[in-house]
């Protein structure tokens, strides 16, 4: 199983990027996508996560309304949407996916078999 991340990069506050998350090398049909951050300092952190037929998702609170994470079944790409970015949202962002996970949607890092490789967002106040 291969996850590519593409996205993130600098942006000021109450911007807005995305975040891309091909997976390969596998069938991911029964599969949850999970999105995680961690900051300097931090441990890594849930953000979001959505099965792959994109009609389950999950949110921590503190991105809830402002992010969306979708898929993309015929590229085999998972987005995560973050509009009105903070400076709190600074981190690197992972995506992750749990191969047993479409009848339930973890927020456990532990899950989550395969990981991307982090992408940088920075919000610049």
């Amino acid at each position: 199983v291969q996850l590519v991340q593409s996205g993130g990069g600098l942006v000021q506050v109450g911007g807005s990027l995305r975040l891309s998350c091909a997976a390969s090398g596998e069938r991911f049909a029964n599969t949850a996508m999970g999105w995680f951050r961690q900051a300097p300092g931090e441990e890594r952190k849930f953000v979001a996560a959505i099965n792959w037929a994109g009609t389950e998702t999950s949110y921590e609170d503190y991105v809830k309304g402002r992010f969306i994470a979708s898929t993309d079944n015929s590229k085999s790409t998972v987005y995560l949407q973050m509009n009105n970015l903070r400076p709190e949202d600074t981190a690197v962002y992972y995506c992750a996916v749990d191969l047993d996970g479409d009848y339930f949607l973890t927020i456990n890092a532990h899950d989550y078999e395969y990981w991307g490789q982090g992408t940088q967002v920075t919000v610049s106040a």
